[in-house]
């Protein structure tokens, strides 16, 4: 069978275990929710976002899988100040399951830890890519959420997970550069593959007014010159005590949670749970089987 065809078999039972319907309450197949949290350059704070809202899912009773998705430059383990002895790279490499490469984090999430320093991670082939979905599919603890750490940027990596997932957001920061380079990014993903929806989030913002200045510069830009949908999430506002969190190697979420920047977050990770309008019925993982990686790079 060719790999299209394995991808389609693994579609077929992809994500799937007796459930409920969110809304409805009536007995469905559930589905993975898959959410990418992505940036068009590093340093808007990302990670932290993705890792915080993880663990705020965690705590509203879901099922949480973490992927730390920049392959070749790990970012989640040192945030939280875990060493795990197997990373993703084991995995891909066919050494070891994903069951025996996931650690605990901060309320029960599952992390998977990318390597650190190994160059053949930084742009992943397609045997890489069919080693994680058959990874995934066989994985016991099938999560409610996969929220995945993207890279920075815009290379093959990045354009991979963000099409694995039905929920994109875009974290960008004030500094002008952040806001051209989320723009790019998202010309990528839709110009190149034609993603059309995107959830976009201001960090380290002095005040919401200035966030929503620059969230309306992007949109500006986007409404002028490419066909898609942005559509405002939220913001965090410029906090000490997130520095004092990422210098303890904790989740400010967890550690300060009374502070603004975690009520901001959380009220984020609130309308994601619980706004059916920006929640995809989109299957997350069968989306990931079924399109990301017939259409991945060799």
């Amino acid at each position: 069978m060719d790999q299209a065809g394995i991808l389609r078999e693994y579609a077929g039972n992809a994500g799937v275990t007796g459930g409920r319907d969110a809304s409805t309450g009536r007995g469905k197949k559930n589905r993975v929710r898959v959410i990418a949290v992505t940036s068009g350059k590093g340093g808007v704070g990302k990670t932290n976002i993705a890792a915080n809202l993880a663990y705020l899912f965690s705590t509203q009773g879901k099922r949480v899988l973490l992927l730390d998705a920049d392959a070749g430059l790990a970012n989640i383990d040192v945030l939280l100040g875990i060493a795990p002895r197997y990373n993703l790279c084991h995995v891909l490499r066919g050494e070891k399951s994903l069951s025996d490469v996931v650690v605990r984090g901060p309320g029960g999430v599952m992390i998977v830890p990318a390597a650190s320093g190994i160059q053949e991670m930084a742009e992943l082939s397609r045997g890489h890519k069919m080693t994680l979905i058959e990874e995934l599919e066989c994985f016991g603890e099938k999560p409610d959420i996969m929220v995945i750490d993207t890279a920075a940027g815009i290379n093959g990596n990045v354009t991979y997970f963000n099409m694995a997932a039905n929920e994109i957001i875009v974290v960008l920061s004030p500094d002008p550069t952040s806001l051209t380079d989320a723009y790019a990014l998202i010309k990528v993903l839709n110009r190149g593959y034609a993603i059309r929806d995107f959830l976009v989030m201001v960090n380290m913002a002095r005040s919401a007014e200035e966030a929503l200045r620059v969230f309306r510069r992007l949109s500006a830009a986007t409404d002028r010159f490419l066909d898609l949908r942005v559509e405002y999430l939220g913001y965090v506002g410029y906090d000490r005590t997130v520095t004092e969190s990422v210098r303890q190697q904790a989740l400010f979420t967890e550690m300060f949670p009374s502070t603004r920047a975690s009520r901001l977050l959380g009220a984020i990770a609130d309308t994601l749970m619980n706004d059916r309008k920006i929640c995809s019925d989109e299957p997350g993982m069968l989306k990931f089987f079924g399109n990301a990686v017939i259409t991945g790079n060799e």
